[in-house]
């Protein structure tokens, strides 16, 4: 089952359950009314499906992960994909955003301004707990999403079955946050958003991007960042679903995960060799480091020579590397 958000996991629950002690009624008035008593089948243990957790990246939603958890669902898995607060379902769009007045849009307030990294973690501790009743959990993050499932790992080590970064950042002593990741020598040839900037960061609490422009130069720069390899038509749809708001304090939010707790659960890292926004040298940084940590939990690490950030516009080769995360 492919669920978008706890809410509607909690809904969907519910009705399944009242629809479960309706068809266990039936099937036991049935039963004892021909002496046959309880089914084998009846009596024989559930078994517990996995569960992957997916976790966006900066400026995104729950939504970017539609054509991966789609493919992971008919492969049998369970998929919850999560909306960080202000995000998705809970999105901010500006009225200025609206109509496309930049003079506006740089002085509008946002609600986004104050939330943090441990907004961001207790969000997804919250849905990884409620998974983790069914079954193992897979947590994967994407990008900015990497400082959540670090967070996520460290606090509750105990109910993941295997943690997983897609192009992601990996904190470390030395890196310890998103923004110092950002500024390490190893990502000094990535692409960066900040000519692209509308409005004082400092001053809105949020790093605001205009996805709408019509500026031929910016729709290039955000091409490049985002997935230099994909045919117009799909950047355009791809640019259609990304949010203007992202909180500056996610980005300053310590994420170091422990030997003990992050570190001994089981991880992958898959590597896009063509991202120009977490670049592959601190890519593979980022995975030197962790590995020196805890040297007997290693990542296991795919390759993905031609990717861009986002990923290949084809969803399976990701998928192939997923599937089987979760148990």
């Amino acid at each position: 089952m492919f669920m978008t958000n706890d809410t509607n996991e909690e809904r969907t629950g519910a009705t399944r359950r009242t629809a479960l002690r309706g068809l266990g009624l039936a099937v036991g008035g049935a039963a004892l009314a021909t002496g046959l008593g309880t089914s084998q089948a009846a009596a024989a243990p559930r078994h517990r499906l996995g569960t992957y957790v997916l976790v966006h990246g900066t400026h995104s939603a729950g939504a970017f992960w539609t054509p991966i958890a789609r493919e992971l669902a008919l492969r049998g898995h369970r998929v919850v994909t999560v909306d960080q607060p202000g995000h998705g379902a809970e999105a901010f769009v500006a009225e200025a955003y609206q109509r496309q007045d930049l003079k506006a849009m740089a002085v509008e307030p946002s609600p986004l301004k104050g939330l943090d990294l441990d907004d961001y973690e207790a969000r997804v501790t919250g849905i990884v707990r409620r998974a983790a009743r069914n079954g193992p959990v897979a947590l994967v993050g994407h990008s900015l999403g990497g400082v959540s499932v670090s967070r996520v790992a460290e606090a509750v080590p105990h109910l993941l079955h295997h943690i997983c970064y897609m192009a992601a950042f990996c904190p470390s002593r030395a890196l310890p946050t998103a923004d110092a990741c950002t500024a390490a020598p190893e990502n000094a040839n990535a692409v960066s958003p900040v000519e692209l900037t509308v409005g004082d960061p400092d001053r809105l609490g949020v790093l605001r991007l205009n996805f709408r422009t019509g500026v031929r130069g910016e729709l290039a720069l955000l091409k490049e960042m985002i997935c230099a390899d994909y045919p117009d038509a799909d950047f355009r749809r791809v640019l259609s679903d990304m949010q203007t708001d992202e909180p500056v304090a996610a980005y300053a939010g310590r994420a170091v995960g422990r030997a003990g707790n992050w570190g001994r659960v089981p991880r992958t890292y898959l590597r896009f060799g063509k991202d120009r926004t977490i670049a592959t040298a601190l890519q593979d940084r980022m995975i030197a480091e962790a590995d020196a940590s805890t040297p007997g939990n290693r990542f296991r690490v795919h390759d993905f020579p031609e990717a861009s950030h986002i990923g290949p516009l084809d969803p399976t080769p990701v998928v192939n590397a997923l599937d089987g995360l979760a148990g």
